[in-house]
């Protein structure tokens, strides 16, 4: 037998390789409880939401499950039970932030400014911020917004990216406070407001999913990218890889065209740019 042989066959079967090491932190934690903590949105279809009963559904919480289920296997465990996590866009972070959560899955965008406070994986979709009016409405593009009155949900990257928009074509709007995508939908069908901002494919499942469905059509125009990603706690970074290797591995192969055409199939392929994304991360193990 030579030394390599008798090297790899040691490595397997009687010293702690780098991949079969000891977990440490938060994903200790869980291999000792045998429990993992996801946050989902309630409202964000067709990404995060409550499909009928407090049912979590949508291609986030799938990408989440999945993971769970990579880390159950990482960390060679029998069983894996998962507690979904109800949360909102005003405590989504906090919850990861505080340890309410171990991964948050919804419609996060990955910014700088939030990775002083909290960490993410790698990228899960990227979008692009808009504006949501109704059919009657003269509103075509991000010019037309001038003198009209816009909603927005306060602390989300959408606000200030709608904000830097207006301010970079000169344009005055009304720009006014939201509490959820629900109530900006509202106010939005109470003829309140001219058009509720928001990430395009979100307002595209709240158009989609509202009794008036054809009374509603998104701007022809983004101002904005939205980079997507799992949420996770700072300084955790065994954590995070296991999340990682969960979503490269997930990128690697069929199964993340079987989530995407479950719960975003109806528009069509994924773009050239979410392809890419799936291509580049799929980093080998």
């Amino acid at each position: 037998m030579s030394r390599l042989v008798a090297a790899f066959i040691a490595c397997a079967l009687l010293l702690p390789c780098a991949h079969a090491r000891e977990p440490q932190g938060v994903l200790a934690d869980i291999k000792s409880t045998g429990v993992i903590r996801l946050g989902y949105l309630g409202a964000s279809p067709p990404f995060s939401f409550d499909q009928g009963g407090n049912k979590p559904a949508g291609y986030s919480v799938e990408l989440c499950r999945r993971v769970a289920e990579a880390i159950r296997t990482q960390l060679g465990l029998a069983a894996l039970r998962t507690e979904l996590v109800k949360l909102d866009l005003a405590n989504r972070l906090a919850a990861v932030r505080d340890g309410k959560v171990h991964i948050e899955c919804g419609t996060t965008t990955w910014t700088l400014s939030r990775q002083e406070s909290v960490d993410f994986s790698l990228m899960t979709f990227v979008d692009g911020g808009t504006v949501l009016v109704r059919n009657d409405s003269e509103t075509l593009r991000i010019a037309d917004l001038k003198g009209k009155r816009i909603a927005v949900v306060p602390g989300t990257t959408t606000e200030g990216a709608l904000a830097a928009a207006l301010k970079r074509r000169g344009l005055q709007a009304d720009v006014v406070s939201a509490g959820s995508h629900a109530e900006g939908l509202a106010l939005l069908e109470a003829g309140k407001i001219d058009g509720y901002a928001s990430d395009r494919l979100v307002l595209l499942g709240l158009g989609l999913g509202s009794k008036g469905a054809n009374s509603f059509r998104l701007l022809d125009e983004d101002f904005s990218v939205e980079p997507y990603a799992l949420t996770l706690p700072r300084g955790e970074p065994d954590l995070r890889l296991a999340v990682n290797r969960g979503l490269a591995r997930l990128y690697r192969s069929a199964d993340i065209e079987t989530i995407f055409s479950e719960w975003l199939g109806e528009l069509g392929r994924p773009s050239m740019l979410l392809a890419a994304l799936y291509y580049l991360q799929g980093i080998p193990e």
